[in-house]
């Protein structure tokens, strides 16, 4: 059977510490994004959301690449990709420009979301994102879309993001070592944000809390803007690491037994006949509870809430959150943690899953996939849309989708 092209579709790569994971969209006609094509692969080729191995890297994303074209029966050639880890950085910024026709114009917004954008950064680093929260016009605050509106003064306030230059370029070159184009490279925690997010969720104030192999990605928003952003380095590979110290078992048995067995509260356990252990080299198999394994894994997950809680307070945006943390991330199916959570971060705690997709069910029911569902999200926004006006939160996608146009030559 011939390939059909995919030039039409909507491709994403979420290139993670444990796994890369390779998804093939398309919108359907009632425009919601239909998923038609899934593949995942292990990877051993990054560490703490950094690429560390070229090689190892790019056979992973090959390797999901491939599954996922084979499965939508197509060709991929471009890709949105996910970036996140400990270099990231983040802040917020203003700019003010005057209206000199009175009147406000596209130029005069491109022009204030420019002067906002016109800070000093480290040289090594690099502007991944600049987020418009909101314009102020003429000392009238939490105006979404100012153009057209009479006015002297005009005012940005924006959210910044930052990277490390040589860990977009070492993403950037396994991709396209791939034979894929690199359409943009997007934030994970924005992505997985457009994924399990509501619109109320975003104007009350919402923490999405996004646990993955190598680090956990928070997201702030408030007033249906993004006010931080932020990475903890602690995520589920150190649940792995603990399990196999405890348990004297190799991280890959480790992993599987984590997966099947693992809870995060030791109460919520019930007796059970135990838990098959592989020994290290010549070491026999032992029989141990789900009790030891949940007491292993409890303190770790209970010290990474400790850390988010930690983060929301120094950022002093713990009390926006009035709609408490939405947990997504492979991670966030483990029994006992959104209960753990609530207890630790003392919110409301809610599980994140995809929504405005459809397609395979793998992917629709489960929060692993949602930062490559949000690139998906992500990939339909930045369409162009046939002269339809954008308000709201789509409104504030579209001035991010031009902004970084214009930055695009810093990659």
């Amino acid at each position: 059977m011939s390939r059909r092209q995919a030039t039409e579709y909507l491709v994403s790569l979420d290139v993670g510490t444990s796994k890369v994971a390779a998804l093939i969209g398309e919108v359907s006609q009632a425009g919601l994004v239909r998923v038609i094509g899934l593949g995942t692969a292990p990877t051993r080729g990054l560490k703490k959301g950094v690429v560390v191995n070229i090689e190892a890297t790019v056979e992973s994303i090959r390797r999901a690449v491939e599954a996922a074209e084979l499965m939508a029966n197509c060709r991929v050639r471009a890709a949105h990709v996910g970036i996140t880890g400990s270099h990231i950085r983040s802040l917020n910024s203003v700019g003010v420009v005057p209206i000199r026709h009175r009147e406000i114009g596209q130029r005069d917004v491109d022009a204030v979301i420019e002067a906002a954008s016109a800070l000093a950064i480290p040289a090594d680093q690099q502007i991944l994102h600049v987020i418009p929260q909101e314009f102020v016009v003429d000392g009238q605050e939490g105006i979404l879309d100012p153009i057209g509106m009479s006015a002297v003064r005009l005012e940005a306030k924006v959210h910044m993001v930052t990277g490390t230059l040589s860990a977009a370029q070492n993403l950037y070159k396994c991709v396209e070592r791939c034979g894929l184009t690199v359409e943009k490279l997007v934030l994970q925690h924005l992505a997985s944000a457009d994924a399990v997010l509501s619109p109320d969720e975003r104007d009350l104030g919402v923490a999405v809390v996004d646990i993955g192999g190598g680090t956990t990605d928070i997201a702030v928003f408030k007033g249906g803007s993004i006010r931080h952003t932020a990475v903890v380095p602690i995520a589920g590979d150190l649940v792995t690491s603990d399990v196999a110290v405890a348990f004297r078992t190799p991280g890959q048995h480790a992993e599987q037994i984590k997966l099947k067995y693992g809870c995060a509260l030791p109460e919520m356990v019930q007796h059970d006949p135990g838990i098959e252990v592989p020994g290290v080299g010549d070491t026999p198999p032992r029989r141990l509870s789900r009790q030891m394994l949940a007491e292993v894994m409890r303190p770790r997950y209970e010290e990474l809430f400790r850390y988010v809680r930690k983060e929301l307070h120094r950022a002093d945006v713990y009390d926006l959150i009035a709609g408490g943390v939405v947990l997504t991330g492979g991670a966030a199916q483990t029994p006992g943690i959104l209960e753990l959570a609530e207890e630790v971060l003392d919110v409301a705690v809610r599980l994140g899953l995809p929504h405005q997709v459809e397609g395979i069910e793998e992917v629709t029911r489960s929060p692993a996939y949602a930062t490559g569902v949000g690139l998906l999200l992500f990939a339909r926004q930045q369409r162009p849309a046939g002269g339809s006006h954008l308000s709201g939160t789509a409104g504030m996608q579209h001035w991010m989708g031009r902004v970084q146009g214009w930055l695009k030559g810093h990659f």
